[in-house]
């Protein structure tokens, strides 16, 4: 039984839709990859093996291209290879965000040698990291721009944050939210991470408070925010746990000393949390609502909640963020 025939009889048990499923091609997907760095290649660990490549077919195309013109440049460069051992890509189609991870201290040999390979290749901006040490090549924030529907906005990520996986998956993503989406007001977001949801979603509803524990997330989605000129969200770095304390007034927060939580009039509530799932204190606070939306990476930990929350499921999608690999991701509405 493969992962979608699974994941419909898992759950069959909770409601007699079928879910609307969304297929990735194989190849050339990926808008974020991470690869090992080892003797002079790439490194990907496959059915439990250390596999070396001068490319991967897995990476959208602008990133597989980098690695070609990248790789020699590192073979070359004993300053740029020594203790070398993780490199994340991240792409917004165009531009390539390269993040260099050492096990050593970053010197100034290792900046010319960096700004001289990033010169030479297109599209490319380099960050090196090690241990407590960041250093800029060249800018570390990526900015993306997304098309879904008739619909458009700009959002800023770098390799501290979380972003959607699928470059092609991602705008569908979008728009199965907002065609579902039936007499929208207010919104609360939870785990908003740099404001993947968060900014296309501003245009759908009067008004969206959305919360998130990542300090570069906040940071990014506040410039986003402004790159899109938005005026109609307000943001605070709040865990899910400290989101419910805050709305049911258990404590004061100085985080949320300029937002007026009382004025906002929530007819949904998004949850997007990480492959564990949604705590308690967030299953409890969501009984506050009448509509709710769970973004899941973890059909396990999506039908375990949709139990404790004893909702109705209204509509729900799935999305094959990984081809041939047995993860999904689902976006349902539960009334």
């Amino acid at each position: 039984m493969n992962k979608f025939s699974q994941f419909c009889a898992d759950l069959a048990t909770f409601t007699d839709l079928k879910p609307t499923i969304h297929n990735s091609s194989a190849t050339g997907y990926r808008a974020r990859s991470e690869f090992g760095f080892s003797k002079d290649a790439y490194t990907m660990i496959e059915g439990g093996q250390k596999v070396y490549m001068s490319v991967s077919s897995l990476p959208h195309s602008s990133i597989q291209k980098i690695m070609i013109e990248l790789l020699p440049r590192l073979q070359n460069s004993e300053v740029i290879k020594k203790k070398l051992f993780q490199i994340n890509f991240r792409t917004s189609g165009a531009k390539i965000l390269a993040t260099l991870i050492y096990h050593k201290p970053l010197e100034e040999n290792w900046k010319a040698e960096a700004l001289n390979i990033q010169n030479s290749i297109n599209n490319l901006s380099i960050v090196g990291r090690s241990k407590k040490q960041k250093v800029l090549i060249g800018p570390e924030d990526l900015e993306v721009t997304c098309n879904y529907d008739n619909a458009s906005f700009k959002i800023l990520q770098n390799d501290l944050v979380f972003f959607q996986p699928n470059f092609y998956l991602y705008p569908l993503m979008i728009a199965f939210i907002t065609r579902q989406l039936k007499d929208p007001k207010d919104l609360l977001e939870l785990y908003c991470g740099c404001g993947g949801f968060t900014l296309p979603l501003a245009s759908k509803f009067n008004k969206i408070f959305a919360t998130e524990n990542n300090r570069h997330s906040i940071r990014l989605l506040k410039e986003s925010i402004e790159l899109n000129k938005l005026s109609n969200i307000e943001i605070a770095r709040l865990s899910d746990d400290e989101t419910a304390s805050a709305l049911a007034n258990e404590r004061p927060f100085r985080r949320l000393e300029n937002i007026d939580i009382q004025a906002y009039e929530f007819s949904h509530i998004l949850v997007d949390p990480p492959r564990a799932g949604l705590s308690e204190e967030t299953i409890n606070l969501s009984k506050q609502f009448d509509n709710m939306i769970y973004i899941s990476c973890n059909p396990e930990t999506f039908l375990r909640d949709v139990t404790k929350l004893d909702r109705k499921i209204e509509s729900i999608g799935v999305f094959d963020q990984f081809a041939n690999t047995g993860h999904l991701e689902i976006i349902a509405f539960l009334k």
